[in-house]
């Protein structure tokens, strides 16, 4: 397989991003990777490549493009609490300016860009995203109900919030599948919030599985962080691959 660096354009900018390609012609069914808090990085790229071992062309576009091209953070001290702090103070004002709409509007993007290549399969994409990109996927989701025939979020944050906007209000409009693999005693996922979203799922007759990982921290799939869990991590990989078999099968 081949990682590729692309440039796709939006209405706010350029994205950069990392375009992981199976061998062979295709065409392959994709699926975008919204990546975490900390941006691109090897290990997104191994997680793509993992992906993309099963036959799917995988695009990972770098969210805060808006800042910047990646890499935007000093990570070579990503286990050391007190940088983690200073990381988590440039990361605040780069999630913030991930609105509802501005979400939306990029997710068209990177739809198109798929849609427009010869070795991507016609058709609707599936996501999987990782903390502040797990809760992007369901925001994308429900934004592009058509598109997008599947998301899958692994310690997804606020994904319940007092918000007007919050995105559990949001998840009527979906029409394919979804996953939530929740970090057990995370603070951006409480008990009360997941039974909040998942009452809202099925008020609105989405299918859907949501999970809670026990034991897990937030960012247990990050090999690159303190808080990898390798158990929950490969519990994470089978969630995945059944619901990418599920909604986006491999020809």
């Amino acid at each position: 397989m081949q990682t590729t660096t692309v440039d796709i354009p939006t209405s706010d900018g350029v994205a950069d991003a990392c375009l992981t390609r199976p061998d062979g012609d295709g065409p392959f069914p994709a699926v975008l990777l919204f990546m975490d808090a900390f941006g691109p990085r090897p290990r997104l790229v191994e997680m793509a490549e993992r992906i993309a071992a099963q036959g799917y062309l995988v695009l990972t576009p770098h969210l805060f493009y808006r800042a910047g091209r990646a890499p935007l953070l000093d990570l070579s001290r990503l286990g050391d609490p007190d940088q983690r702090g200073a990381l988590f103070a440039q990361i605040g004002p780069m999630a913030r300016a991930l609105t509802p709409e501005a979400i939306s509007r990029d997710t068209a993007a990177y739809l198109d860009f798929l849609a427009a290549r010869d070795d991507v399969r016609p058709g609707p994409v599936a996501i999987t995203g990782y903390c502040l990109g797990g809760t992007n996927a369901l925001r994308a989701i429900e934004a592009h109900p058509d598109r997008i025939a599947a998301i899958a979020s692994f310690h997804g944050g606020h994904l319940v919030t007092d918000t007007p906007d919050s995105p559990h209000l949001g998840v009527g409009s979906i029409t394919g599948e979804v996953y939530f693999g929740h970090a057990d005693a995370d603070a951006s996922a409480t008990p009360e919030q997941i039974a909040t979203l998942e009452k809202a799922l099925d008020a609105a007759g989405v299918r859907y599985r949501s999970e809670v990982y026990a034991g897990a921290h937030h960012g247990f799939t990050m090999a690159d962080t303190p808080m990898y869990d390798e158990q929950a991590t490969e519990r994470h990989w089978a969630a995945l691959f059944d619901l990418l078999g599920r909604a986006l099968p491999v020809d």
